[in-house]
């Protein structure tokens, strides 16, 4: 399976980390595509399903403004979270490393099948977006 993977070093505690991630409505802040996040009522649990909503940059096995589900697939808090995105046939892994009191190492990885083609800097992108992020609430 073909796989992207990229770390960063976020200006957040662990704990602060995980529960910018862990919120489901700010996934649209830092994935690359998703607009929106409607959760279901068990919210961040293994087996949840969450409704996405695409921006208007079609995917490739994706129309326009599209809607798709994401499945949370694992938990460990405050340190992992997988989750399968439906329509764009990907899987997700995030870990969160505490390295000092202040900072946080992240590694996102994404895998998708053979036949799904995905753009590489996806997991770099995404995680440069989770570290603006971060900044942002650290300063």
């Amino acid at each position: 399976m073909p796989r992207s993977q990229a770390t960063v070093s976020l200006l957040a505690a662990r704990p602060d980390a995980w529960r910018f991630v862990a919120e489901p409505h700010h996934l649209p802040d830092w994935w690359p595509g998703v607009v929106a996040v409607e959760p279901d009522r068990r919210g961040l649990v293994e087996g949840a399903r969450w409704k996405v909503r695409y921006g208007a940059r079609p995917g490739l096995l994706r129309p326009p403004a599209a809607a798709g589900m994401l499945l949370v697939r694992e938990v460990r808090e405050p340190e992992f979270l997988a989750w399968h995105l439906t329509s764009d046939r990907l899987d997700v892994e995030l870990s969160l490393e505490g390295t000092d009191a202040d900072s946080t190492r992240a590694t996102l990885s994404v895998s998708a099948p053979w036949l799904v083609g995905f753009r590489r800097s996806l997991a770099r992108r995404a995680l440069e977006r989770l570290r603006d992020l971060c900044q942002t609430a650290a300063t």
